[in-house]
């Protein structure tokens, strides 16, 4: 009776807990395969043109749309139509003139591309995060993806403010199963976050991101989708917002020395 127990109820558990740990084990291998693959394209990762629009902080909270040229050194915007309604008059001339100016100063372009908060990076900080600041399930197949879900690892302290936000947060990531790139990750925060213990700022529950990724040729992905929805109270009850709602499309292939110049001068051929 008891070899009987052993063998229809003992046995089996152990062996799907021991199946569990080894596929949340797979999990956290891919996890980290797929930081690994996502650090070296970054590396040589090609430029592309594409068609932006946008609704966020940034924008006033209107709709902007906008061309847009990757180079080395940042992105070369040409604002084309707000709300619907192409520039025109001196709406236009100001961004003309804006262009021509980033033209002519690439080293003042460089340096106010280098100080941009680009909600692009946020995913990118997440992804480094995750193998050493949270726990996984099991990968799920999802057609030919695989998901990841992540949950914050309690062992793991952060060491910035901006760990201590993502690090709040549970989500998923959305990995190619054949190349192990990143076709998508999301985050929400289930509870509060308190920052100095409330003191300095609680991010609230709720507060969430999430972006999309497609493949364009080689090691090249690019940022489809990408929503950012963050709330909260800073210090003296200072409110803390970033929203913002993207989508890219119609990528074309650049050459990977544009310049600046360059750029403007493909923006505006192509207007």
């Amino acid at each position: 009776m008891k070899m009987k127990f052993l063998q229809y109820t003992v046995l089996p558990a152990l062996a799907f807990v021991c199946s569990c740990a080894g596929r949340a084990q797979d999990a956290k291998t891919t996890v980290a395969t797929l930081v690994q693959h996502e650090d070296a394209a970054s590396q040589h990762r090609g430029h592309y043109t594409y068609l932006s629009q946008e609704r966020s902080d940034r924008t006033g909270g209107h709709l902007w749309v906008e061309k847009v040229a990757e180079t080395n050194w940042g992105k070369v915007r040409y604002l084309t139509a707000i709300d619907g309604q192409p520039l025109a008059g001196d709406r236009l001339a100001a961004e003309k003139s804006r262009l021509t100016a980033e033209a002519a100063d690439p080293e003042a372009f460089k340096r106010a591309e280098a100080a941009r908060v680009d909600d692009e990076q946020h995913a990118k900080q997440m992804l480094e995060l995750l193998p050493k600041a949270f726990l996984f399930d099991p990968p799920q197949p999802e057609g030919e993806y695989l998901r990841i879900a992540f949950k914050p690892n309690p062992a793991y302290s952060p060491q910035s403010l901006e760990e201590r936000v993502l690090h709040g947060m549970s989500g998923s990531v959305l990995v190619d199963r054949e190349t192990i790139r990143l076709h998508g990750i999301d985050g929400r925060m289930p509870s509060d976050v308190s920052i100095g213990f409330g003191l300095l700022a609680t991010i609230h529950a709720g507060s969430s991101f999430s972006t999309v990724r497609e493949h364009l040729e080689g090691i090249d992905w690019k940022t489809k989708t990408l929503h950012t929805d963050i709330n909260g109270k800073a210090l003296f009850l200072k409110t803390i917002a970033r929203q913002q709602d993207s989508t890219h499309s119609n990528f074309k292939k650049i050459s990977d020395n544009i310049t600046v110049a360059d750029a403007v001068t493909l923006l505006e051929q192509g207007s």
